[in-house]
């Protein structure tokens, strides 16, 4: 293990609920760099429909992972692991604090915990799960609440790619996905770890994703889909498929209205929000602050909080 052991923030919570507000403000204060793990600020040319940092913001002081991908690539956790812990070492190397800030809870993981040796994507083998749920609808969910009913539990039923993995995974190492996940894991080491949670109240939380969702169309979604559909990223790229993206298709496609596209992507941002509360309430590590990140009050204690942090001695004994 390393002796020389650096601070490390992280800033968690659902969508909408300040995580970039308050990560800017605690970079500005204490010499932090913001490293995205946000699973699509990861591509370019999808900034309104993903409630991207500004170009401003982002050129105010180093921000990392954002506009690395293609919309049409697919960009896994694992992925993100590699591109991130020695972009996190870089700036620790340069006595900068490393900001780690989004609502991707299995990129996070990947990040601080690592995942398990999972076997090579099988183009072939993936076809023909794939075919299931072409045939069927839901097929996918189903089998794997049938092999393994606690992934089923953590997959979303709409979520075809980590479902196919999943699978493929089961079908490879002949193991439920459950047991792959207890297999040795590369942690990330050479850091000790904050990790902030941002926990609104749910009815503000609500109205601030209706408003969100509303605003986004009002300040260009649709132009920004039909951008992408003309650089050739329709909707058979993955990112594409994501909420908001979705519903700008259908309007674009007069396969949904306006209204009906603000409202649907409404109240699907507010259940993915709930599914990232679910996830990120297991961490036991997280100190929640009651509030938005850019309220003055939940910032003030989260300066304190990081304050005390920095200055506390350092423990080598546990890393």
């Amino acid at each position: 293990m390393s002796n020389s052991i650096s601070p490390l923030l992280v800033v968690a919570g659902p969508t909408a609920s300040g995580k970039s507000a308050l990560a800017l403000h605690l970079a500005r204060l204490f010499g932090g760099e913001i490293v995205n793990c946000d699973s699509l600020q990861i591509y370019r040319g999808m900034d309104i429909g993903t409630a991207k940092p500004s170009v401003a913001e982002r050129e105010s002081l180093p921000h990392y992972l954002f506009d690395a991908r293609n919309p049409d690539q697919v960009f896994t956790a694992g992925e993100y692991s590699r591109l991130g812990r020695p972009i996190l070492r870089e700036i620790a190397s340069r006595h900068q604090l490393p900001i780690v800030t989004g609502g991707a809870g299995f990129y996070l993981k990947a990040l601080l915990e690592g995942l398990f040796p999972g076997p090579l994507r099988s183009d072939a083998l993936r076809q023909r799960i794939e075919g299931l749920e072409f045939r069927r609808s839901g097929s996918l969910h189903r089998v794997l609440n049938c092999w393994d009913a606690k992934a089923a539990l953590r997959i979303h039923s709409n979520d075809a790619n980590k479902l196919i993995r999943a699978l493929e995974v089961i079908l490879t190492e002949r193991q439920t996905l459950t047991a792959a996940h207890q297999k040795q894991r590369a942690k990330l080491d050479g850091f000790r770890i904050l990790k902030f949670g941002l926990h609104p109240p749910r009815p503000a939380l609500r109205e601030r994703i209706e408003l969100r969702s509303r605003h986004m169309f009002e300040a260009g979604l649709l132009q920004e889909v039909e951008a992408l559909r003309i650089a050739g990223f329709g909707v058979g790229a993955k990112a594409m498929e994501s909420v908001g993206y979705r519903q700008a298709h259908a309007v674009l496609d007069h396969r949904m209205s306006l209204e009906q596209a603000i409202l649907d992507t409404s109240i699907r941002t507010a259940q993915y929000s709930k599914r990232q509360m679910t996830w990120f309430k297991r961490d036991s590590e997280i100190v929640w602050l009651e509030g938005f990140g850019d309220e003055p009050t939940v910032q003030a204690q989260a300066e304190s909080h990081l304050k005390q942090f920095l200055l506390a001695p350092i423990d080598f004994s546990s890393n």
